[in-house]
């Protein structure tokens, strides 16, 4: 799709705007303090701001948005731990943190243990976040790369070069002046987005109406409070593992903690974390449903069987196109018949027949965009093809009854399950672009798609800005010899910040779609944040732990987190509690053997 001159006026001046203002405004940055703590002059709503977009990248509104569409609000539980790791985070990390006046979190390790200690820890956090920093890229990349039809090297490239200039220039006091106009234009873009949704939904349906149909359909199930492992999102995976990744996150994580060190006081930082608390969990619950609302709106407009608008031309120039479009008719047919129940559902709310029909439309819908998947995953990979027949004509040969038959059976679910998660066929992370695309009027449609830029380019800014200065703060500055005065540790960490940002876009170039872009950066720190939060806890409260036992415990945990990730131990957010407890567990028990053999040796 080709955008109207007004939107690519639009979208090209806010961001303009934004790059230029943060290069402006910190053009006098000469000291480590101020390039690095951002002069310790932040104020309280700025830092909470700040916060707030490292956190919120463009993976936030194209995967929450289709998220809410595909399953509902239950992904708020997600962050229901994080006020709780606000409050610990300002009453046990900062006051740290601040009398120590260290630049970056691992400092305090050196002190606590020792230099290797403080390195291993800080490679952790270099290895996971520079992984991040390239999906934060190429998340909006690959989406507008499709929509747009623009190569998305191009746009890699773009996003990264305009993170660069502002970054490198102005350092940290850069990053968070910018997160300020971006945090801007996020929420006016959001709000107007569902002001617009809302008018294209039917008059005589009220807001209420739509939060009926919404509830009818399944989408307005904010908390889930059973104990199945299997149920990534309930509300204890977001009090305790949530919590626990958000104590990591933001108690450990460089691009949040240089975040908050910027602030002119400890009352400061703590107040612009509380205020992050405070605000975050609503800004959530707003943008899923924004996704809800889209899908509301698809209720009474048609909505195709797949939002990747390539992939439907792919299938339908294949042998599969007959089936395909055969099954649009089906979905087609099944529109009409939920318009027409969800018009007596506003109509009468209390309808309880209307609403158990609207379950059962929904999972046929729900059946006719899997099946969508698998036609196209057929269409594009051949061997796939092959693959479902070869299976289809054992399974004609054998007795239902029999234990091959069984076994057959599962194998050709996992192939459905396959085509449902292919980058070709998996469109939840399109939804929301494609109906910005598609319905939303010019000019909004240039500020919906400034919005998600300017979260890619917040989130990847904090990125390769702590990224800079861990290598440079944490590695180079302790483990490499010679005189270094301020001067030369600007100009070391604005080197650095060029190297991450070029290997940011290089990873980006080089990245592919998992199941879903927000689970998969919050995967990634899952597999890490555990093992790191359970160090910094062994440093606050196990004074008995020395330095070898911690170290030796965190390579062996994250040895093991990585096993349990890849073999599926857990929902993935379990990660986060089950590598705190191993490390501190091992750390314990080789710190009591070590205690014992020096002991047995004197």
């Amino acid at each position: 799709m080709t955008l109207n001159w007004i939107d690519w006026l639009v979208l090209t001046a806010t961001l303009l705007t934004i790059v230029g203002y943060g290069t402006w405004k910190t053009r006098n940055n000469k000291s480590a303090e101020d390039y690095i703590k951002g002069g310790n002059s932040t104020k309280w709503w700025t830092i909470g701001l700040s916060v707030m977009a490292t956190q919120a990248s463009a993976i936030t509104f194209l995967s929450t948005t289709g998220q809410a569409f595909s399953d509902g609000m239950g992904f708020v539980q997600f962050y229901f731990g994080l006020p709780i790791a606000m409050v610990i985070i300002c009453l046990v990390f900062i006051p740290l943190y601040h009398r120590l006046k260290v630049y970056t979190a691992y400092e305090f390790l050196e002190n606590r243990f020792d230099l290797k200690t403080r390195s291993l820890t800080a490679i952790l956090f270099l290895i996971q976040r520079g992984l991040a920093a390239g999906i934060t890229i190429f998340a909006p990349a690959i989406i507008l790369s499709i929509v747009l039809d623009i190569n998305i090297i191009y746009l890699n490239i773009i996003i990264g070069v305009l993170v660069i200039i502002y970054t490198v220039s102005g350092g940290t006091k850069a990053v968070t002046v910018t997160q300020k106009q971006q945090m801007f234009v996020i929420f006016a873009g959001m709000l107007a987005a569902l002001f617009i949704i809302l008018n294209l939904i039917p008059d005589e349906v009220s807001f209420t109406d739509a939060l009926d149909i919404a509830g009818a359909n399944g989408r307005m199930e904010v908390l889930d409070f059973s104990f199945d492992l299997e149920n990534r999102y309930t509300i204890w995976t977001g009090l305790i593992g949530g919590t626990f990744l958000m104590l990591s996150y933001f108690g450990t994580d460089q691009s949040q903690v240089q975040r908050y060190l910027s602030g002119r006081s400890m009352k400061e930082m703590q107040m612009g974390l509380i205020f992050n608390g405070l605000l975050k969990v609503p800004m959530q619950f707003f943008i899923l449903l924004v996704g809800v609302m889209v899908f509301v709106f698809y209720q009474f407009n048609p909505s195709p069987l797949n939002f990747i608008d390539a992939s439907t031309e792919k299938v339908l120039t294949s042998k599969y196109a007959d089936d395909y479009r055969n099954l649009q008719e089906r979905q087609n047919t099944l529109y009409l018949e939920k318009q027409e129940l969800n018009m007596a559902l506003a109509n009468n709310p209390e309808n309880t027949s209307v609403r158990k029909q609207m379950m059962l439309l929904d999972s046929t819908d729900r059946a006719h965009r899997l099946e969508a998947k698998f036609l196209i995953k057929k269409a594009i990979d051949p061997d796939y093809a092959t693959s479902y027949s070869t299976l289809q004509n054992k399974l004609n040969g054998l007795d239902p009854e029999s234990e091959a038959y069984v076994n057959s059976r599962a194998e050709l679910t996992s192939l459905y399950k396959d085509a449902a998660k292919d980058t070709q066929t998996n469109d939840r992370d399109y939804m929301f672009i494609r109906f910005v695309l598609r319905h939303l009027p010019v000019g909004l449609i240039g500020l919906l798609i400034a919005v998600i830029l300017s979260a890619a380019m917040s989130s990847t800014a904090s990125e390769i800005n702590a990224l800079a200065t861990i290598t440079s703060v944490d590695l180079y500055g302790r483990n490499v010899k010679g005189e270094k005065d301020d001067a030369h540790m600007v100009k070391m960490t604005k080197w650095f910040t060029l190297g991450w940002g070029i290997m940011a876009i290089i990873i980006a170039c080089f990245a592919d779609l998992a199941e879903n872009l927000i689970q998969l950066v919050n995967i990634i720190g899952s597999i890490f944040y555990g093992n790191v939060l359970g160090i910094f806890l062994l440093a606050f409260f196990f004074k008995m732990v020395k330095a070898n036992a911690v170290f030796i415990a965190a390579l062996i945990t994250q040895a093991i987190v990585v096993i349990g990730w890849w073999y599926d131990w857990m929902p993935y957010l379990w990660l986060n509690l089950f590598g705190c407890l191993l490390v501190i567990m091992i750390a314990l028990m080789l710190q009591v053997t070590m205690r014992n053999k020096t002991e047995t040796v004197l």
